[in-house]
């Protein structure tokens, strides 16, 4: 028998078998009580968010989105469309970042109180764009491939609304269920992260239109996720197989210090972490090959601009002829009673002199600053220590110092922001991400966070250098590989070669026209199957 005809009955079995499934799962939900579906929605929401880092269990993301895309079409109005997703949203984010919990236990008497309200109240505002998202696709009369296109395109303008809208918030982006698949990653480079999503939620919504009973949807849905999908790994699979493996020459050491959060936020002991990050800079081997070392973020919790000595103390760290580059507190005004401060890097040669700084320019409320301080800073201290509140820098710089490849600093979690992490008019050769996870401890949160410098990786074909304090320090080649690693919760230095530039990638050449190109199909295609439809009808 041909091989089309062994599929084609191979689709009419699973037909007979799965046949009218969406609609029967759509007929329990509307016999539910209203507690009970929300709950539900809830349930999908969270098993959705189990495709991310660390458990990237891919089969979870589309089981919880085909869920939410068979609950809204039961939506009678878009304001029942809005709810839905609201409500799926609400335990995605729950589900996705309740370890952000950690960060207000480090010091429980304090902060522990506000575990609840904030965590609920982050994911209830988050939860806001899938519902928008909901609502937006929710076409009166479309019919269910059309819902799935208009979904497609206003899940990733709701995406990006989240990346931008209150200081932006893009974690766990859609797109980032491919963290598991380096292939899958890899056309990230072509529309970025938004553009991925989009496909991601069009793959889903596929998925979504099978199950129905109608043999000629479900053949069409199908056909077309398998050619998206082979498409989609096909190209990473060929980018992957043509990689470049140069590299700079430059051996950059990595010091993961692994000091507890609890331990370094009191202070008391900031002396013994620097001299711990010095012992581990020069008693590792090699050190005469190294060309920069790189300490964490605020691996130095003093002024080291007002600190001459100390200055020139932690310069011990600097290889002959190299740089100690790490994270520390830059203070103005430079003479008298400090002001105004900043969560900074900076970058010491051998002599302790400083040639180079940037600024955090994304700053972490409630961590760094207090938002509406003018009403709430009676109220609510933010976490880390300190009065007031931390200035914000101007933004992406690249540091260019003699004997190294320019590079862009990304301060903590300012590395999540897609399009956002670099200065376009002097672009750099390299990324570097310095952060301290602690504040996460066992969780997912770091390998959330690496999850989302690899993609930067990808998205600007740049290497990426990370240094956590504790958490996943790694370089990443610019196809988002991961290279060298020191894994969470554990001290060491690791020694990695810093990987070649590629060319400007696409989305590095024009930014977001890429995806706002892939939106603008989805709506035209969404438009042009209601018509048709329409037109079948007459």
């Amino acid at each position: 028998e041909p091989a089309g005809g062994v599929i084609l009955d191979l689709i009419d079995r699973l037909e007979q078998v799965a046949g009218g499934f969406a609609g029967a799962c759509q007929g329990w939900w509307l016999r539910q009580p209203r507690p009970l579906r929300w709950l539900a929605l809830m349930a999908l929401g969270a098993i959705a968010a189990l495709a991310f880092a660390p458990v990237d269990a891919l089969p979870g993301f589309a089981v919880g989105f085909v869920g939410l895309i068979w609950a809204a079409e039961t939506a009678g109005s878009r304001r029942a469309a809005f709810a839905i997703g609201w409500w799926w949203g609400f335990g995605h984010f729950l589900g996705g970042l309740f370890w952000i919990a950690n960060s207000f236990l480090i010091d429980p008497v304090r902060f522990g109180w506000m575990v609840p309200p904030v965590i609920a109240g982050l994911a209830a505002f988050l939860a806001l764009y899938p519902g928008l998202a909901v609502a937006l696709a929710q076409v009166r009369a479309a019919p269910p491939l059309a819902r799935v296109l208009f979904l497609s395109a206003s899940w990733v303008l709701a995406e990006w609304l989240r990346g931008h809208l209150m200081t932006g918030f893009p974690w766990n982006l859609a797109a980032y269920v491919w963290n598991v698949s380096a292939p899958m990653m890899q056309s990230a480079s072509v529309w970025g992260s938004w553009g991925l999503s989009l496909l991601t939620i069009l793959l889903a919504g596929l998925l979504s239109l099978m199950g129905r009973g109608d043999r000629r949807l479900s053949l069409r849905a199908g056909i077309a996720f398998l050619a998206m999908t082979v498409a989609l790994y096909g190209y990473g699979a060929w980018r992957l197989d043509h990689a470049t493996t140069a590299d700079t020459g430059k051996v950059l050491r990595l010091v993961q210090g692994n000091i507890g959060q609890v331990e370094k936020l009191t202070g008391a002991h900031r002396d013994q972490h620097v001299a711990q990050h010095l012992r581990l800079s020069v008693t590792t081997p090699g050190l005469e090959k190294v060309a920069a070392v790189i300490w964490p973020e605020t691996a130095v919790t003093m002024f080291l601009d007002h600190a001459p000595d100390w200055r020139q103390y932690v310069a011990g760290a600097a290889p002959p002829g190299g740089y100690l580059i790490t994270g520390t507190l830059r203070g103005e005004p430079a003479e008298g009673e400090i002001e105004r401060y900043w969560n900074s890097l900076a970058v010491l040669d051998p002599t302790g002199r400083i040639v180079g700084t940037a600024d955090k320019f994304h700053l972490v409320p409630l961590g760094e600053y207090v938002p509406l301080s003018e009403i709430l800073g009676g109220f609510i201290d933010k976490l880390t220590s300190g009065a007031g509140n931390f200035s914000a820098g101007p933004g992406p710089t690249t540091v260019h110092v003699d004997g190294l490849p320019p590079f862009s600093p990304l301060i903590c979690y300012e590395v999540i922001f897609p399009g956002a992490v670099l200065d376009p008019a002097d672009r750099p050769a390299w990324l570097l991400n310095v952060t301290n996870d602690g504040w996460f401890g066992n969780s997912p949160g770091p390998y959330q966070h690496l999850a989302s410098a690899r993609f930067r990786a990808v998205e600007e074909g740049l290497p990426l250098a990370r240094a956590a304090n504790t958490g996943i320090t790694a370089m990443i080649d610019p196809y988002g590989r991961v290279t060298a690693a020191l894994p969470l919760g554990t001290e060491g230095a690791l020694d990695a070669l810093l990987p070649d530039a590629l060319d400007l990638t696409l989305f590095a050449r024009i930014g977001l026209a890429a995806p706002i190109v892939l939106v603008m199909l989805s709506i035209v295609g969404g438009v042009v199957v209601m018509r048709r439809s329409a037109a079948g009808a007459r």
